[in-house]
């Protein structure tokens, strides 16, 4: 990993640490670099939840047809009308937060759904996930990034991986 630059001036996520404030919700309209078509049998339902449980907002709907959700910049999901309920799949796609918001997305997931949430956990690449199966099976794994320690396991875990660490 020795060909690439920093480059986070051009992501709406915030510097880790434990007064890490999230962005704003994004209403901006652009090209799309890309987003999560999700179908659904029960349109409401899933906005509901996404909406509720998953902090997104309801950027347009288009009745019957699509509902636009989004939460940070470039964090767009269609929700798009489904004869029946899809299998759960072994994907997942991740959403980005701060470590504020990781207790909050899972008591609220789990009010809605009971059962839906797995985790928190953390990882050795120094994030807490947790993982939610909204009403539509889809897998979404929610991240934080922790303050980083430069004398912790995943900081020994992410060199060992050819990654270079922040100085200082």
């Amino acid at each position: 990993m020795t060909d690439y630059y920093d480059a986070f001036e051009i992501s709406p996520v915030p510097p880790p640490g434990p007064d890490a404030t999230p962005p704003e919700i994004y209403r901006g309209i652009y090209g799309m670099p890309l987003f999560v078509k999700v179908p659904t049998p029960d349109l409401a339902a899933s906005v509901d939840f996404w909406t509720r449980g998953l902090g997104f907002v309801d950027l347009f709907t288009v009745p019957g047809q699509v509902t636009h959700l989004r939460r940070w910049a470039f964090q767009d999901v269609l929700l798009v009308p489904a004869d029946a309920l899809p299998v759960p799949s072994t994907m997942s796609i991740g959403f980005s937060c701060v470590l504020s918001q990781v207790d909050e997305i899972v008591r609220a997931c789990t009010e809605l759904v009971p059962g839906c949430t797995a985790g928190p956990r953390q990882t050795p690449w120094n994030t807490v996930e947790v993982e939610v199966v909204t009403p539509e099976n889809t897998r979404v794994v929610v991240t934080a990034a922790r303050l980083f320690d430069p004398g912790s396991v995943e900081a020994r875990f992410l060199e060992e991986q050819g990654i270079s660490l922040p100085k200082g």
